[in-house]
């Protein structure tokens, strides 16, 4: 929300928007429009459900087939989803011209040291270190999360970054959710959240 800021008044779309609960936020925080994207069934249904009449729409659609409408946002959002996409540089030139100029487009993936190399996870477990490994080959990369296997696809910061400024953008933030002590009621927890960061955030502007 740092990176986000004010809302009042702008049309924003949400990239994986999940349940709502964050279109939620961002239309009690003033947006005048909230359109959010997912694919699955069960959070769409559940997204409609939590926005009930307010000012926003969920339509279910896999983001790199759905038709992005031409300068029609002030904000894009996406927390937590992009690192699923395999071409992100197409999904990255939707956004760019989906977006009003001067528009923002704000952005959270998994951490590319987390992504790079899934060896330091024993099953039934959690991590106790982590192994960063192939940084420097992108590619597709197989991910146990909870009883789920999945697909990740792994960058690089500087591919990230690039990637950026190569459909257009301007790249005014860049942070590694470096964790603040007064958010953690837990010096253990709090002390491993210091130990590697687990997400990257890119906030930029349509130039």
């Amino acid at each position: 929300m740092e990176l986000i800021g004010p809302v009042s008044t702008q049309h924003i779309l949400d990239l994986g928007c999940g349940d709502g609960v964050f279109g939620l936020e961002l239309i009690e925080a003033g947006c005048e429009y909230y359109l959010g994207i997912d694919a699955s069934e069960t959070m769409v249904e559940a997204a409609k459900k939590n926005m009930g009449n307010r000012p926003g729409e969920i339509i279910q659609s896999m983001i790199e087939a759905w038709a992005f409408p031409q300068n029609q946002f002030d904000l894009v959002v996406s927390r937590l989803t992009l690192h699923y996409i395999e071409n992100l540089d197409d999904v990255f030139a939707k956004v760019h011209a989906a977006l009003k100029q001067n528009g923002r487009f704000v952005f959270s993936i998994v951490h590319p040291v987390i992504t790079s190399s899934d060896k330091s996870r024993l099953p039934g477990s959690s991590r106790q270190d982590w192994i960063v490994d192939d940084y420097f080959s992108p590619g597709s990369r197989k991910v146990v999360l909870g009883e789920d296997d999945v697909t990740q696809f792994h960058r690089t910061i500087e591919d990230l970054y690039v990637g950026l400024q190569r459909a257009g953008f301007r790249i005014e933030h860049l942070r590694e959710s470096k964790p603040r002590r007064e958010n953690f009621e837990d010096e253990g927890l709090f002390q491993r959240r210091n130990r590697i960061p687990l997400f990257l955030f890119f906030s930029s502007v349509k130039i």
